[in-house]
């Protein structure tokens, strides 16, 4: 693997959602990531594994719930520098792999936990998901137009955002302490606490008076505004725009041909924002997408068409970039960010449930007499 995270060992116990990005992430990054999957998950007929956040790393199957199982989990978090997991508290406690026990065998381990609630508090037993945890975080309630409902962000806020970024960003931080200090460490990642975070600009927001939370879709960047916005064009697909600034807008006028037009003049009038809204709207409804990037693309409007997925593995400008690749025939993102140096890259599909375990056995220490007794007792598959 190339990466900066080059040389560094995790171990990734199974899960959904904000775990496997993460994982996802610092194999990405070049770390050696092993998912660990539960020996019943594996199924010899099985086709291509084509889940996208599961490429990079190679895939082992134990049986937990067997005293072997646990034994061979324990060999490999010798010779791991972290493991992150995604169970409710006190799931890897019962089946006797909790941070403590973890530790006291590599006290130099980095344990990261991946939760919706938090290891802690009212809720942190309750099931959830990404729509409960940005919910509570006080962010959900701020999505969407004025008289209408909130509008969940599909699961990017709660799972990835303010999940599983958070739980790398998390590892690689106690990565770095480790380095200095000799010791490893817990990290608590709770989804409600990521999108918490992610709030921030608009928590100083409200305290400058510029943020009005009772008041949904009214507000500068919620779509109260009629230069910050999505308007849909003549061939029923959509455009954004995000002139904020007073010379991005005076672009949007002059391209537009408003800029003579009295009505929008006063940019920050929140009062007409609706009426100047609904004249946008009307514009823009008589050309097609492609006739407005051909009068706005590349210039200082701030604007792009809103695409779909294919639409956007198509653009010249993510083309050029490489943003998106295709790796034995699956289209998906490339690695993200970008190094000078350490360039990360896609080297792995996504595996099948234990389609590794005996490499990686072998790799991580366990001779071939030992590797054969865990595989006639089923502790691994």
């Amino acid at each position: 693997m190339s990466g900066p995270l080059s040389g560094y060992r995790v171990i990734e116990i199974a899960g959904i959602g904000p775990g496997p990005f993460a994982a996802m992430m610092l194999s990405d990054m070049g770390a050696e990531v092993i998912r660990v999957d539960r020996a019943q998950a594996v199924r010899p007929d099985a086709g291509p594994n084509l889940d996208v956040m599961q490429r990079n790393r190679r895939n082992i199957a134990i049986d937990l719930k067997t005293e072997e199982g646990v034994d061979t989990l324990m060999r490999l978090i010798e010779h791991a520098d972290a493991l992150i997991e995604g169970f409710r508290p006190g799931v890897m406690e019962r089946l006797g792999v909790g941070p403590e026990t973890c530790l006291a065998r590599n006290q130099r381990l980095v344990f990261g936990r991946m939760t919706g609630w938090g290891q802690q508090g009212p809720y942190s037993l309750a099931a959830g998901h990404d729509i409960n945890y940005i919910s509570l975080a006080g962010a959900l309630a701020h999505y969407g137009r004025a008289g209408q409902a909130p509008v969940p962000p599909l699961n990017m806020v709660g799972d990835f955002g303010g999940g599983g970024m958070f739980l790398a960003y998390g590892v690689v931080c106690a990565l770095l302490e480790a380095q200095r200090s000799g010791k490893g460490q817990v990290v608590d990642a709770a989804m409600v606490d990521g999108a918490a975070v992610l709030m921030s600009m608009f928590w100083g927001f409200k305290q400058m008076g510029a943020f009005d939370e009772n008041a949904r879709g009214t507000n500068l960047l919620d779509t109260g505004a009629h230069f910050y916005d999505v308007y849909e064009c003549s061939d029923a697909k959509f455009i954004s725009i995000g002139s904020i600034e007073s010379q991005f807008y005076a672009e949007l006028l002059r391209l537009t041909g408003l800029d003579t037009d009295d009505e929008f003049r006063i940019q920050h009038d929140k009062d007409n924002w609706p009426h100047l809204k609904q004249r946008l709207t009307v514009l823009f409804a008589t050309k097609t997408r492609d006739e407005w990037c051909a009068l706005m693309e590349h210039t200082d409007v701030c604007f792009a068409p809103v695409l779909t997925m294919s639409e956007a593995a198509e653009h010249p400008h993510n083309r050029e970039r490489e943003t998106f690749i295709e790796f034995e025939g699956v289209l998906q993102p490339a690695p993200a960010p970008r190094f000078s140096r350490t360039k990360p890259l896609v080297v792995l599909p996504p595996a099948r449930a234990g389609q590794h375990t005996r490499e990686v056995l072998a790799d991580w220490g366990f001779d071939a007499v030992a590797i054969d007794s865990l595989f006639q007792s089923g502790a691994v598959r």
